[in-house]
């Protein structure tokens, strides 16, 4: 074949350090249209970003041209430092060490966007260590507890 095709899109999960709940709705929106852009940089287009007040979720296609860990990376650096200079409040802001990432069939795209636009009311229900506990275990992802937050 001549030519590479792929079609690899991922479900991101990763929180506020300490799952500090310092997000607010106005902030989320602001924070979510410059992470877009850091997606866009690096050839992976957001489908959508969504979360609360402590966490993250972001839909999206993998670049076929970038390693995922190196996409995370610059997602949670740029709009790090982007958020401390948004607000003296958020000066001392950092996201958790880790993050999750899970693959999506194309034909469950349009499920997991309504999950993300459902977050809100989701939380209301749903600490985000249950949610989590919950995608690894759907996933198959064996992990210590000991490790996972922070």
């Amino acid at each position: 074949m001549a030519q590479s095709l792929a079609k690899n899109i991922i479900h991101l999960i990763y929180s506020t350090k300490n799952r500090t709940p310092c997000l607010g709705p106005e902030c989320r929106e602001k924070l979510y249209d410059y992470q877009a852009g850091i997606f866009d940089q690096w050839e992976s287009p957001a489908i959508l970003i969504g979360g609360v007040a402590d966490h993250v979720h972001t839909l999206f296609v993998l670049s076929k041209n970038h390693r995922l860990t190196r996409i995370v990376e610059e997602v949670k650096k740029g709009s790090s430092k982007w958020l401390k200079t948004l607000d003296r409040s958020l000066a001392s802001f950092h996201w958790q060490n880790g993050y999750g990432a899970f693959s999506v069939s194309q034909s469950n795209v349009v499920q997991v966007r309504r999950y993300i636009e459902a977050q809100q009311e989701h939380h209301r229900k749903v600490s985000f260590q249950e949610e989590f506990r919950v995608f690894l275990k759907r996933h198959g992802i064996e992990y210590d507890e000991r490790y996972v937050w922070d």
